[in-house]
């Protein structure tokens, strides 16, 4: 069409292989834009199936930490374990001092690659749909 740009299908940042051939674009942290996507922080008491939720614009560990309060001061006397990812925040230095200063929180780290409780994909379905 004429006056139509058509778009670079590899930025001009982007490198290319050895063979001189462009590698697939991919977004770059500069790049990345999540137009309009959330991050759902969930707590689920397997018990009762009573789930805490969260829903952040950011996956930081201040975000992180807000959910653990929430949830720490949703159940005040009890020892609580948490289930997460391997991801950065839940390991962050400021979330493990709070960590260290509220000995009853137990986080407990699913093995790099695998996924998560079966039980949990059902309620993240739920909500999906």
């Amino acid at each position: 069409m004429p006056g139509r740009k058509v778009p670079d299908l590899v930025p001009a940042t982007h490198p290319t292989g050895p063979s001189g051939l462009a590698r697939p674009a991919r977004a770059a942290h500069p790049d990345y834009v999540r137009h309009g996507t959330t991050t759902l922080f969930a707590a689920l008491e397997v018990a009762t199936g009573h789930v805490i939720g969260q829903c952040a614009p950011r996956h930081r560990h201040q975000e992180f930490l807000a959910f653990l309060k929430q949830v720490a001061r949703g159940y005040p006397r009890r020892q609580l374990h948490v289930i997460c990812d391997n991801y950065a925040t839940h390991k962050h230095p400021v979330v493990r001092g709070w960590l260290a200063r509220h000995p009853r929180i137990r986080l407990h780290f699913t093995p790099t690659s695998a996924s998560w409780l079966n039980l949990v994909e059902v309620f993240f379905s739920i909500v999906e749909r």
